[in-house]
């Protein structure tokens, strides 16, 4: 809610209404009135006020059940209950009721006027807390971008989860952002407040694991100084996230399928069961129903991990969510190196949607921190991209490399009895070339040249003589 606050007053006397009316409006403040309670709640759903004032005997719905509707509902709208009963008992129902505060009648107009605009000004300080604290979530999750209908799926995935404790398993390609998803479910969860602890079962030394899993008593292993906790008893309350658990060991396994099971474990080297509370978060870049077939993973851990599971497409797969995620990369590595955002060119955005991004999110993130140093000017060009990136995959959509594929086409012309085919290849090939150099710089001769390798003034030349002087511009 924006400009001018909002106050509603509820009586069925239109003398105090009309009294309230008049003394909230020389405040600066927009006054609605309403002779009953009847269809305040209705009307609720369209819009809130900054603060409402109501009468607590009225025919219809009277104040006390209105009151406890709206804080049962609106919890933020501050509510002033008024009554001509000054009572004990009305004025602990009002307060038991959810009321911000109790006026009893007759009023004192400058008093009831100094209370509303406390109820205005709680209103308005617990809307910029709110505002305040969804806003550092938005800053923690904003790598979590996506306008691709697959993206779109796993948000869904997140908000129907969001008041679940459940198991979830997250399927995805390396650099797919997991653990992004993962921090979300976690962020999202009845278990926000508390701790979330990721661990990485592919960048462990497999006999390292269950002590990082599950800590160990002093002296259960040489180098084991003193008693440490593991991973689960630091999450205990919150979300354990265990990211590539394709990898873990067999025994690993085992002690962790008994955890899920019982919630509870033991130390290395210890005697003493510990309980825990935890949330577990799986993740793979694997085939884990294949790993299960090979025997390389205990089928009934799987079906202890695989309750819910999110499938987070490859970047490949969400292409049209490529330039905002280089947009947002962009911005993020100029605030870590403290210099100006990088400004993507349309023709650049293009050109980065359209290559198959192997290493995914994290591959693209990491070009934005070397375009970011590398890059000289403010705006980014095709050609300001990493060599790697401009050099072109030369396997065509059916597997088969562009000479074997004009080696086929030369054949069959040459089986046809065509002669001089040359004559016919060349300025096709050329053609193609241009076509393709100017659709990635959307159509600046320029950039296109340099892609081809020519001067400026071959690209004019060879576009007249090919009859295609309507490609591209001709001013820079």
């Amino acid at each position: 809610m924006t400009g001018t606050p909002t106050v509603w007053v509820i009586d069925d006397d239109r003398s105090i209404r009309w009294v309230l009316e008049k003394a909230l409006a020389q405040e600066t403040l927009d006054i609605e009135a309403f002779e009953n309670g009847d269809g305040i709640l209705n009307r609720l759903q369209r819009e809130t006020p900054d603060a409402i004032i109501s009468d607590i005997r009225m025919p219809g719905i009277d104040g006390l059940e209105l009151l406890g509707e709206i804080n049962n509902q609106y919890p933020d709208i501050p509510v002033i209950i008024m009554t001509a009963h000054s009572d004990l008992d009305s004025a602990v129902s009002s307060y038991q009721s959810g009321a911000f505060e109790y006026l009893p009648k007759p009023f004192d107009v400058d008093e009831a006027v100094a209370l509303v605009k406390r109820a205005v000004t709680h209103s308005q300080e617990q809307r910029a807390q709110k505002l305040e604290k969804s806003t550092e979530v938005v800053q923690q999750e904003t790598e979590i971008i996506g306008e691709a209908p697959a993206m779109q799926e796993v948000f869904r995935a997140i908000g129907r989860l969001s008041q679940s404790n459940i198991t979830v398993l997250i399927n995805g390609e390396s650099g797919s952002g997991k653990e992004l998803v993962a921090r979300a479910l976690h962020q999202h969860s009845p278990r926000a407040n508390e701790e979330f602890i990721a661990l990485n079962m592919a960048a462990i030394p497999k006999d390292l694991i269950e002590s990082e899993l599950f800590g160990h008593e002093k002296g259960s292993f040489t180098g084991a100084g003193g008693m440490r906790q593991g991973r689960f008893e630091q999450a205990n309350g919150g979300t354990l996230f265990l990211d590539e658990i394709g990898d873990m060991p067999a025994d690993t396994q085992t002690r962790l399928l008994r955890v899920l099971a019982d919630g509870e474990f033991y130390r290395i080297g210890g005697s003493s069961a510990v309980k825990v509370d935890v949330r577990i978060i799986a993740a793979t870049h694997q085939n884990l129903e294949k790993l299960v077939q090979e025997g390389s993973f205990r089928e009934d851990l799987f079906h202890r991990l695989n309750v819910i599971r999110i499938h987070l497409p490859k970047l490949s797969e969400r292409r049209e969510d490529i330039p905002r995620l280089t947009g947002h990369f962009l911005n993020k590595a100029a605030e870590e190196l403290a210099v100006s955002p990088k400004i993507l060119r349309e023709e650049t955005a293009e050109y980065l949607s359209s290559l198959a991004w192997p290493g995914n999110v994290r591959q693209l993130e990491n070009t934005c921190r070397w375009l970011t140093v590398m890059a000289s000017g403010r705006e980014i060009h095709i050609t300001d991209l990493p060599p790697e990136l401009l050099e072109q995959d030369e396997t065509s959509v059916t597997g088969t490399t562009w000479q074997e594929g004009l080696r086929n086409w030369a054949d069959q012309e040459l089986k046809r009895g065509k002669q001089s085919i040359l004559d016919t290849a060349v300025p096709e090939f050329e053609k193609i070339m241009i076509e393709s150099a100017l659709k990635h710089t959307a159509g600046r001769r320029r950039d296109a040249s340099i892609l081809l390798g020519w001067g400026r003034n071959t690209l004019t030349r060879k576009i007249k003589e090919l009859d295609m002087t309507s490609a591209g511009d001709d001013e820079e």
